[in-house]
């Protein structure tokens, strides 16, 4: 699904990411950990060819992300509040989104209505700007309207800061029966290492923008990265 070779970032010649070779397949759920400044949101940034590598490539079914747009259409992502637009409503956000992948508003109003416990009451039918919301609800906009058209890979950076309990868990739960209904392909970056341990299948812990550890999730993964990061 995503094939990472020979990938390098570097400002004013300052190497920040170096990963020789990842691949992520189909349908996992994938957990980036780090301290700030590890290169988690640089990695993300070069798989959403928002800023041009130093050298290698990234690649999403086997599509290269800097010499085709192709791999578009099956790929969405939630890294900050700038990628909502402050002026609309939720609505006319989704309709916006639902526009760009062909889904009339009236099948973007049924098909949002399903997340109604994830949105707790708080988001539809306010009748009030995305920029006038709350951080954590302005996440819970961007991260269903990442889901709009069932994309076949999507990136969230950070997605329970912000969030209060209640919804991290049901936005571990959405995540899970999102990757088995539809087989969508995860990438989370999380400073939290409790939900992201809960969440991923598989979690690269990188340091200094090289891959440190990767790790098939198991009952003893947290207690190893927070061993880690400890020392």
């Amino acid at each position: 699904m995503i094939s990472v070779q020979d990938l390098s970032k570097k400002y004013a010649g300052q190497l920040v990411l170096d990963i020789p070779k990842l691949d992520i397949p189909k349908g996992q759920r994938f957990g980036l950990v780090g301290n700030n400044g590890a290169g988690k949101t640089t990695f993300f940034h070069l798989i959403l060819d928002l800023i041009e590598a130093s050298s290698g490539s990234v690649s999403i079914n086997d599509i290269d992300v800097q010499k085709s747009e192709n791999w578009k259409t099956i790929t969405a992502a939630f890294i900050d509040e700038s990628y909502l637009i402050g002026y609309l409503t939720t609505e006319e956000y989704y309709h916006f989104i639902g526009n760009l992948r062909g889904i009339s508003k009236a099948e973007i109003n049924s098909w949002v209505q399903t997340f109604e416990p994830f949105f707790n009451g708080e988001i539809l039918g306010q009748k009030k700007y995305l920029r006038d919301f709350s951080k954590g609800n302005q996440k819970k906009v961007g991260i269903v309207g990442s889901l709009i058209g069932n994309p076949e890979v999507v990136l969230l950076d950070e997605p329970f800061a912000n969030l209060d309990p209640t919804t991290q868990i049901r936005l571990k739960s959405l995540i899970k029966l999102e990757a088995e209904k539809n087989g969508t392909t995860f990438l989370i970056s999380s400073h939290d290492l409790t939900h992201v341990t809960e969440v991923c299948d598989r979690i690269v812990l990188l340091e200094k923008g090289k891959m440190i550890q990767d790790i098939e999730t198991t009952s003893k993964t947290l207690k190893e990265l927070e061993q880690y990061f400890s020392n």
